[in-house]
């Protein structure tokens, strides 16, 4: 037996046990979740999130001539790989002093808001909602399940499902309606997509300067004609989100708690205005709050900062408990940025990877991921900011700068609007996202569909506004360059799953230095050098377990549901370890909370 603590700090006696998930996905690093769980309290008392894979993207990428930066970096990914090109492409174009033709950034934004309806579609419904599947409810919570068969839902007349259980059947795996709907609409979306970027998921047409896609009136028709074919599903989507997610929280009471952390929240934003962007740093903090994404840093949900400036200067790379040797000796690539700012060492323009296999300790160095943190100067602490899955930090931000005004999407300070045209079946509608109370797990899941709605209503906005200059005649999509002897640059975007940033330093026309951050490291980072759990274990640490199976039948639908929420990459591949589990005897004092060093 073992004494532990509550988050409260009070316990009775109760039995640790080991139990493990690894690997949960196959995409960027082998996500490997190791906990402890006190099944006499009903809580998980320690996690631990693990990487077994290199990539050393950052290593092989020095000497490379900077023009392939975005076609290499595109692998990093399976998933977002045009997210990491775009991405690339603005820090080339920074570095550069480019700026693309106003059409080009048009039919960028209209491939990244296909990408981000393919991807969230694909992930919220045929992954994140096996775990709110009739099968799996029925497995782990079958009172739930008996409750949701008596439970009317509430916004039936929009998604034509009597009670909560049909829509968790329509959930079920290869057998649900929703579940077979939500693929067609990702062939669909993925089709708009390769319209604008020639490829899924590797970009042939975007470069920087500019895209090679060839702007005809066609094109963006029959991109519109797509659009439009998805509308009754989007809509439909966050309904049966809505009613499913209320559901949770009326038949768990404290469900709250799964998967809850302190709100640290990061976005770098998305979706240029080429009226306001000339990707020049001295003017980022402008063309940067001009995005129709906001980016910003919300902490206990109080907006700290949407200067993009200020988000560059203030990303460190913590080693603490990742294999890797330390370049805080090393000489400085960048020592100012271009407003004579003094830029950190642990800044990614710095960064030099030196890898250091070893054997996983859990108590010392567990995993291939660093800690990306964000100093915050006002409080001195290096924040182990999430993203929310991507959705919920960028609804967020967005919502509190009050800065989006289009005629399709509205941040009002304290919620986003988000109208939809007519569509096949249903008429216009305005959603709107409300900031919640919590970022949770059911937080981050709601948020997602509700993204879709909005990468949707931008695409309005966006192919309106390119079908108008090729009507006018302006149809040049590329700007030529030449690659100067220095430069630096970075580029801030939003890959599905949240921020994402490159830094690219060159000397002598070749890449000296080049560190991208997708949001895989922000969210599944171990334990930094202060000891701050990263926001995977973080999350998980310290939840509650609802499941009503005991050790012997343990699914862990808890864990899962949270480690999902973050969207970590795809998890194509689940493969669970369940057994009995280790029962522990010495003894244990976890660490909780959100520990901002």
């Amino acid at each position: 037996m073992t004494q532990t603590e509550d988050r409260a700090g009070t316990r009775q006696p109760g039995q640790l046990v080991e139990m493990s998930w690894d690997p949960i996905t196959r995409i960027v690093g082998n996500l490997g979740i190791y906990t402890k769980i006190d099944f006499a309290n009903r809580e998980v008392v320690e996690c631990h999130s693990t990487s077994s894979i290199f990539r050393g993207y950052s290593v092989f990428m020095k000497g490379k001539d900077p023009r392939d930066a975005g076609f290499i970096t595109s692998r990093i990914c399976g998933i977002c790989g045009d997210n990491h090109t775009t991405c690339s492409n603005y820090a080339q174009q920074m570095a550069y002093g480019i700026k693309p033709p106003m059409l080009a950034e048009h039919i960028v934004n209209l491939g990244e808001a296909a990408e981000y309806m393919f991807d969230h579609t694909i992930f919220q419904d045929n992954l994140v909602f096996v775990d709110f599947c009739e099968a799996m409810v029925k497995a782990t919570n079958p009172g739930v399940l008996a409750r949701a068969e008596r439970t009317d839902a509430p916004r039936g007349e929009i998604h034509g499902y009597r009670t909560i259980a049909d829509i968790m059947r329509a959930f079920n795996p290869f057998e649900g309606e929703v579940y077979k709907e939500a693929l067609k609409v990702s062939r669909l979306t993925r089709e708009m997509f390769c319209k604008m970027e020639g490829r899924h998921v590797h970009p042939s047409t975007l470069y920087p300067g500019g895209v090679g896609t060839v702007p005809t009136p066609t094109l963006f028709t029959d991109y519109l004609s797509g659009l439009m074919k998805t509308l009754d599903f989007i809509k439909q989507a966050v309904a049966m989100n809505d009613d499913v997610f209320d559901f949770f929280y009326e038949a768990l009471p404290g469900y709250e708690e799964v998967g809850r952390r302190r709100v640290l929240l990061g976005c770098w934003g998305a979706f240029q205005d080429p009226e306001v962007c000339d990707y020049r740093y001295e003017t980022m903090n402008d063309w940067g709050k001009a995005m129709f994404v906001t980016p910003g840093i919300v902490v206990d949900g109080e907006l700290v900062t949407n200067n993009l400036v200020d988000i560059n200067l203030g990303m460190r790379i913590m080693l603490g408990s990742s294999y890797y040797e330390d370049w805080a000796n090393e000489e400085p690539f960048v020592t100012h940025d271009p407003l004579g700012n003094p830029v950190d060492m642990r800044h990614p323009w710095n960064q030099t990877t030196v890898p250091v296999p070893q054997k996983r300790k859990l108590d010392d160095k567990y995993s291939w991921v660093m800690s990306p943190r964000w100093y915050h100067q006002q409080s001195d602490q290096h924040l182990a900011l999430d993203t929310g899955g991507g959705p919920l930090a960028r609804l967020w931000s967005t919502a509190l700068s009050g800065l989006v005004d289009t005629p399709y999407v509205k941040a009002t300070g304290n919620s986003v609007r988000i109208t939809l045209p007519r569509s096949e079946k249903l008429p216009e509608q305005t959603l709107e996202w409300k900031i919640p109370r919590w970022s949770n797990t059911i937080e981050r899941d709601r948020a997602r569909p509700y993204f879709v709605a909005y990468a949707a209503a931008m695409a309005f906005d966006f192919v309106e506004k390119a079908m108008g200059l090729v009507r006018a005649g302006e149809v040049k999509t590329f700007e030529n360059f030449e690659v100067p002897d220095e430069a630096i640059g970075c580029g801030f975007h939003e890959a599905v799953r949240g921020v994402l940033s490159h830094h690219l330093v060159i000397k002598d026309k070749k890449i000296a230095n080049y560190h991208p951050y997708p949001p895989t490291p922000w969210n599944a980072s171990p334990r930094d050098s202060f000891g701050t759990p990263g926001p995977y274990e973080d999350a998980v640490q310290g939840q509650p377990i609802f499941e009503e199976n005991g050790p012997d039948d343990f699914k862990g639908v808890d864990i899962m549901r949270t480690v999902r929420s973050f969207d970590p990459c795809l998890p194509c591949g689940v493969h669970m370890y369940l057994g009995k589990g280790k029962e522990i005897t010495t003894m244990h004092t976890p660490t909780y909370g959100a520990g901002n060093g």
